[in-house]
């Protein structure tokens, strides 16, 4: 079966640009469309009209990052008017075709799916070190005493910090899940340990020793650069926020940098952040699970997009599960994986949700 989706994407991905057609892909693949339809969803999440849309736009940014006319853009893929292209690409990402191409921001990457298991299909392989090393080269500052990098996690945390990625800056780990369980309007504080740590199930004692001393640095030094580490996907984007919202509640003075990249293609995209939103928007999505009223990164609007669908009953990765229950929750892991990339869960996040449907 795996082979058979591989061929329906393949195919999908030869005409991209030109007006699609099921009954044209159910006549190559000599199935129905309805069956075609049905197992390309079962397969991977998301529907075939759906990831052909995201497929679309985002491979339009690339034209758009070389400057490229919106209205050729817009006719290259299929769109009937360019104002039908950029309504659409606002939908997704949150700011117009023009807004991106003048400010070039970071936006949730959307590959080619590689169904079969075990293959990294034509994604690269950029060491950390030689991606590291340009940054360097364009922004010496943010390799000094007076910068503290705060990274996703302790794995990231321990390879930047054993192999001094960074230079002589300093280096600290945020190991959280924001999106998922109950936050409180202040961050950081006894409220807000309390009701993480029995979120997660673990005494407040141990939360602190995980969570809240690995990040003593930035509660006690004074730096006047902050680098912010965190990839793309939900998970990264909603630790993200807090920490953005953190340092607006602690009126952080110093420069902010998002180094936005993707774990399987380390490829960085550093924007520097103006802070004043990130708090209203921590309160607004996270802590009342409502749409933020701000303009944000498209990669964090992105993100806040499949929160807020993750909070509903019935969202994709529950239907997901649901539809493949009789698999083993080792062979189920692994499609999840594979299937919602954009989600970025753990494994505990995903076996809590199987426990429930199971």
């Amino acid at each position: 079966m795996n082979d058979y989706i591989q061929l329906m994407i393949d195919w999908i991905e030869e005409n991209l640009t030109n007006e699609f057609s099921l009954e044209g892909l159910a006549g190559y693949m000599g199935y129905s469309p309805y069956y075609c339809s049905f197992k390309f969803h079962q397969a991977t999440g998301i529907s075939i009209r759906r990831y052909i849309l995201l497929r679309r736009l985002y491979l339009s940014t690339e034209d758009l990052a070389n400057n490229r006319k919106i209205i050729d853009i817009a006719f290259d893929y299929n769109y009937s008017s360019q104002e039908a292209y950029s309504r659409t690409f606002k939908t997704v990402f949150g700011i117009s075709p023009k807004e991106f191409q003048l400010n070039q921001m970071p936006v949730q990457s959307f590959a080619k799916l590689t169904i079969h298991h075990g293959e990294d299909g034509c994604r690269m392989n950029i060491s950390r070190e030689t991606e590291v090393e340009q940054l360097k080269n364009r922004k010496r500052e943010l390799f000094d005493h007076d910068v503290l990098n705060i990274l996703n996690g302790q794995v990231m945390y321990e390879e930047f910090k054993d192999k001094k990625l960074m230079g002589d800056s300093d280096y600290v780990p945020f190991n959280e899940a924001m999106c998922v369980n109950a936050t409180t309007t202040s961050i950081f504080d006894h409220a807000f340990i309390q009701t993480r740590a029995a979120g997660h199930n673990e005494s407040e004692e141990n939360y602190r020793n995980k969570v809240i001393k690995p990040l003593n640095n930035l509660f006690k030094k004074n730096y006047n650069y902050i680098v912010l580490w965190f990839g793309e996907d939900m998970f990264c984007q909603m630790n993200l926020l807090t920490i953005l919202a953190y340092l607006e509640q602690s009126q952080y003075k110093g420069r902010v940098f998002y180094n936005s990249f993707r774990e399987d293609e380390f490829k960085v995209n550093q924007t520097e952040l103006t802070l004043g939103k990130y708090y209203s928007v921590y309160e607004e999505v996270l802590v009342n699970h409502m749409k933020p009223t701000n303009k944000l990164l498209p990669v964090m609007y992105q993100a806040i997009e499949l929160f807020l669908e993750m909070q509903t009953e019935n969202n994709a990765v529950i239907k997901y599960i649901s539809k493949n229950k009789h698999l083993p929750t080792s062979e189920l892991l692994k499609r999840l994986f594979e299937v919602f990339p954009t989600i970025g869960y753990g494994d505990s996040q995903y076996l809590e949700l199987i426990d429930k449907i199971k």
